[in-house]
């Protein structure tokens, strides 16, 4: 397919998506009915089409709409591309440009990609840090690994990788954390993937990981655990503690097992509703507005609404009031969102420490500035 080809592919995609449909599908969609496009042809039409989600806004007021066409006229604008050798109107390129949108337009806030209800929460959330956030969220994410250092020490698996033409380096923010430079899309079918040297896990993640208090012999509840990201991190830490996932959706765990397997670490499922306990550590990675990654899902930073955001919170207390009963004497309470907003962080903490009277023993606090996701989690301790 021509580039021209390939941004018409995304402009009809991104119609469809734009009307409610999930990129995901739609793109799934468009690959089977579309077999002649090759992989390359793909995963350039896929990132034209989550580019365009990331920075819907200021690519709409840059393209002159908000719709596939406006988007991809912003896109080309945005990154000085020939826009009139792209909208040629020849065999299979888009439409030549209007009179209208062919004129020259200001250029775009970044503020225009960050929903503008939701402005006030984060500049009052992150102060000084809110409009620089959001002008690093309007670049694509990094692509992390986490080295299992149960298998494996950084070191090795950057060698193991490049023999792959992979090619990664270490990240500061955490000991086991790799982030990649190349290459990427090879990574579930190499050797060092495929043996458990090296996991798909953002760096922030595994820097909040790190800091939870975690030692052999220690009874251990991820209690959100989804695909079980913390648990296996928690497992390459301290092989002799013994690890338990909890979800209240058992599809999400499904995965686990393979996952552990590959790892070489022991993971106890555990049935949704039926945690057992008591633990040494809770964690409760929570459900939240995922806006520290809106830049890996981009369609949920439009989607999300003031009631929703609501419901969230909501949830998150619930889950607080739970978790906390599983907590031995002594114990620990781990509570992390990957969200930027004092609502689902901050305040939550202070609520929770006002009712129980337990302690905080830590924070970590983590925006895109630094250079992954944004996190926060606070270990919060009960008393003897």
């Amino acid at each position: 397919m021509t580039p021209a080809a390939r941004i018409q592919a995304a402009i009809e995609i991104l119609d469809q998506t734009l009307a409610g449909s999930p990129a995901e599908q739609v793109l799934t969609n468009w690959a089977r009915a579309h077999r002649f496009a090759g992989s390359g042809d793909r995963a350039a039409i896929r990132d034209h089409v989550y580019e365009a989600l990331r920075r819907r806004g200021s690519l709409a007021h840059l393209g002159g709409g908000l719709s596939g066409r406006g988007l991809m006229i912003g896109l080309a604008r945005a990154e000085c591309l020939d826009l009139e050798g792209i909208f040629s109107g020849e065999r299979f390129a888009p439409a030549p440009l209007t009179a209208s949108e062919a004129v020259p337009v200001d250029p775009a806030d970044a503020w225009l990609d960050w929903p503008a209800w939701l402005r006030p929460a984060l500049e009052e959330s992150q102060a000084e840090k809110a409009a620089p956030i959001v002008a690093a969220m309007q670049r694509r994410a990094p692509v992390f690994l986490r080295v299992n250092l149960a298998k494996a020490d950084p070191a090795l698996a950057i060698s193991m990788l490049a023999e792959e033409e992979i090619v990664a380096r270490r990240h500061p923010l955490a000991a086991t954390a790799l982030e990649v430079v190349q290459g990427e899309r090879k990574i579930s079918g190499s050797r060092a993937y495929q043996s458990g040297i090296i996991e798909l896990q953002d760096a922030a993640s595994q820097a909040i990981a790190s800091v939870l208090p975690i030692a052999p012999g220690m009874r251990v509840l991820d209690y959100c655990a989804g695909g079980g990201g913390k648990a296996l991190a928690l497992a390459a830490r301290a092989p002799e503690a013994a690890i338990f996932a909890h979800d209240i959706d058992a599809g999400r765990m499904r995965d686990i097992p393979a996952r552990a397997a590959r790892a070489g670490a022991r993971i106890g499922l555990r049935k949704p509703g039926q945690p057992g306990g008591p633990y040494d550590l809770v964690v409760v990675d929570a459900p939240c507005s995922g806006s520290g990654t809106w830049r890996r899902t981009p369609e949920a930073k439009w989607a999300l609404t003031p009631d929703r955001l609501e419901e969230l919170t909501r949830i998150q207390r619930e889950i607080l009031s739970i978790a906390r009963t599983l907590v031995a004497p002594g114990g620990a309470l781990a509570y992390m969102t990957c969200s930027l907003l004092a609502d689902e962080n901050e305040r939550q903490v202070a609520a929770f420490l006002a009712e129980t009277g337990w302690a905080e023993d830590a924070r970590l606090a983590l925006t895109p500035l630094d250079g992954a996701d944004g996190f926060f989690a606070s270990v919060l301790r009960r008393a003897e």
